[in-house]
């Protein structure tokens, strides 16, 4: 889909459509994204709500009305606009759209690859999922958590999370209501785009950074992940410790796939690795969380080891050359790895 749309652009400089006035997170990323290839790169940048103005930019971007791949026109605020991305429920917000039909170019672009290669796809479904999603939710009202649900359960927010989401980052960047405007129309819309630009380079940092982690850290550590996990029968007969022999690597996303994917109920619940890449390094011992950004752990270290350190340590779990458990029980460190994965398999049974 993005390639036939990378195809169908021309070379020559052309001019990105959005609305003036308050400004949103989802076209802040939208016009950065487009503008990381090179048919946009040196391209204008319209913001206005004026159908004729409009009419004449070879982009659109969250104004107009009109979601049209084939006129370059990705509007979602339209009555009849449903679409999602591809095997996700969140309706598309303009990031949603402009990464949809141009994600898998820009992907490419930054690999050096073609946009069929095995690795574009799976880091295209991947930033929608850990990124832009949450930005179509956001921008579409649409909660993490069912509304009712909660009612329903009685639960109430402890504190206020909501300065800390990119959206309210963004909003954070728009004119106060009470701030100088030049008394001059033109001036006035200048310094509110210029405003936008700030926005925009912002969104894009926080994006380009993850195209990097996921290009450069997440997608090589799978084949890492993927080789540990084939040989986790070697210290437990049900696969449930996990070592990385060299270093540790991101992982929990990589675990979770292959477990979902293998299916059972046999689940990780050790992960074993050293602190440094080096002979003398000592290990940790960290327990498998029951979701990537749980805090909860599907078995934490047992409650007898929690808050100990060195020979206290060794003597309250059996092991000698302890170093430490949190006290929280969601990790813990030996001064060997004979004595993590010893941990480990003790664990296992407490």
């Amino acid at each position: 889909m993005a390639e036939t749309a990378a195809k169908r652009l021309k070379t020559s400089p052309v001019s990105i459509g959005t609305h003036n006035g308050h400004f949103h997170a989802d076209e802040a990323l939208a016009v950065y994204m487009l503008r990381l290839l090179p048919t946009y790169n040196s391209s204008q940048l319209i913001r206005t709500r004026d159908p004729a103005l409009l009419s004449t930019c070879h982009t659109v971007v969250d104004v107009g009305g009109e979601y049209n791949a084939a006129t370059n026109r990705y509007d979602h605020h339209q009555r009849t606009f449903t679409t999602t991305f591809p095997s996700r429920p969140t309706k598309l917000s303009s990031a949603g759209l402009v990464y949809m039909h141009f994600g898998k170019a820009i992907i490419a672009q930054h690999l050096g690859v073609s946009e069929d290669a095995e690795e574009v796809n799976v880091i295209y479904g991947k930033i929608y999922e850990s990124f832009i999603e949450a930005l179509d939710a956001h921008d579409n009202g649409i909660s993490a958590y069912d509304p009712k649900g909660i009612a329903a359960a009685g639960l109430e927010k402890k504190f206020s999370d909501g300065g800390f989401s990119l959206g309210a980052m963004v909003s954070r960047l728009n004119p106060n209501w009470n701030d100088p405007t030049p008394s001059d129309p033109v001036q006035a819309q200048q310094a509110e785009d210029e405003k936008f630009l700030v926005a925009s380079a912002r969104m894009g940092e926080e994006f380009s950074r993850d195209l990097d982690y996921y290009t450069k850290a997440w997608l090589p550590a799978r084949d890492i992940v993927h080789k540990a996990y084939a040989k986790r029968l070697e210290y437990d007969a049900k696969g449930r410790v996990l070592v990385f022999d060299g270093q540790s690597v991101p992982w929990k996303d990589h675990l979770y796939t292959l477990e979902e994917q293998e299916g059972g109920d046999a689940k990780v619940l050790y992960v074993l690795y050293p602190e440094k890449p080096t002979l003398d390094a000592k290990w940790r011992i960290q327990a498998v969380p029951v979701s990537k950004d749980s805090f909860e752990s599907r078995k934490p270290l047992p409650e007898a080891w929690r808050g100990f350190r060195d020979e206290e340590l060794s003597e309250k779990s059996g092991v000698s050359g302890g170093v430490f458990v949190h006290a929280a029980g969601f990790i813990g460190g030996n001064k060997t790895f004979d004595g993590a994965i010893a941990m480990a398999i003790k664990a296992l049974d407490l």
